[in-house]
């Protein structure tokens, strides 16, 4: 579609080479930012940043993703992946919701997963360093995905009215690095039994594609897809007296006003 690209990602190297191989294959403009979302400060930092840009920010995907077979915290005291996979995009969100709202449409889409179906209890508000419940990889996973979810849903109320758009979507079982952070055990189980199995990224990639320039989905928002389909979230992921819980929670734990 001709986009100029700005991506955010933690290596600086691999941002490079990544600018000069799609500059390159596509002949259009590609600049990068270095950002940690396990770190608040590197968020608000990016948030900041691109509510500065001079430009409009036509499609807005969030792709950053962690999964923890054990129980981490970040230097901010907060439990690793519900800050990797919501916070970080959360404070994101929020800095440029005015500039979404304003500035003549965007595409917010969220790279989900069905893996939110994991979190069968749901989102223990009460308890998110986990002191009371038993942490495994699937269920911390599963209730940040959920939290991801429930906070589209209160964006998706703020920008009632506007053309700006927010959806989820559930790539699929992608062959990533994802998980490849924890230990030889699991990593012998994930080279062994999910990356034989997983596809190929570019499946992932059109579907993004399909949902960030699409005609076919114009005004559409709130929204869970499994790739392209339209699909229902798990029932803790409906919860709207949680999504107004958490979305209070979260401006709090973001460090937001």
């Amino acid at each position: 579609h001709g986009a100029n690209l700005l991506i955010v990602n933690r290596n600086e190297d691999k941002s490079k080479s990544l600018c000069r191989e799609i500059s390159q294959d596509y002949g259009v403009e590609c600049t990068y930012k270095i950002a940690d979302y396990s770190r608040l400060a590197d968020a608000h930092k990016i948030g900041q940043e691109l509510l500065n840009l001079d430009k409009d920010i036509d499609v807005l995907i969030h792709n950053a993703g962690v999964f923890s077979t054990t129980k981490q915290f970040t230097e901010d005291g907060l439990e690793l992946v519900f800050q990797v996979n919501h916070l970080g995009h959360f404070i994101i969100n929020y800095l440029l919701k005015d500039k979404a709202k304003t500035q003549g449409g965007m595409r917010i889409i969220h790279v989900n997963s069905e893996g939110h179906r994991f979190a069968l209890s749901g989102i223990h508000l009460d308890d998110l360093r986990w002191d009371n419940h038993h942490y495994t990889g699937l269920r911390g996973y599963g209730s940040a995905k959920t939290a991801q979810i429930l906070a589209m849903f209160k964006f998706k109320e703020y920008f009632a009215g506007s053309s700006t758009t927010i959806n989820a979507m559930h790539p699929g079982n992608v062959k990533t690095n994802l998980g490849e952070n924890n230990g030889p055990l699991y990593r012998f189980y994930k080279h062994k039994f999910i990356n034989p199995y997983a596809r190929d990224p570019m499946i992932s990639a059109v579907a993004l594609y399909y949902l960030g320039v699409s005609k076919e989905i114009e005004g559409i928002s709130g929204k869970f897809f499994n790739l392209t389909t339209i699909e229902k979230p798990a029932p803790h992921a409906l919860d709207m007296e949680t999504a107004d819980k958490l979305w209070t929670l979260s401006i709090e734990l973001g460090r937001l006003k």
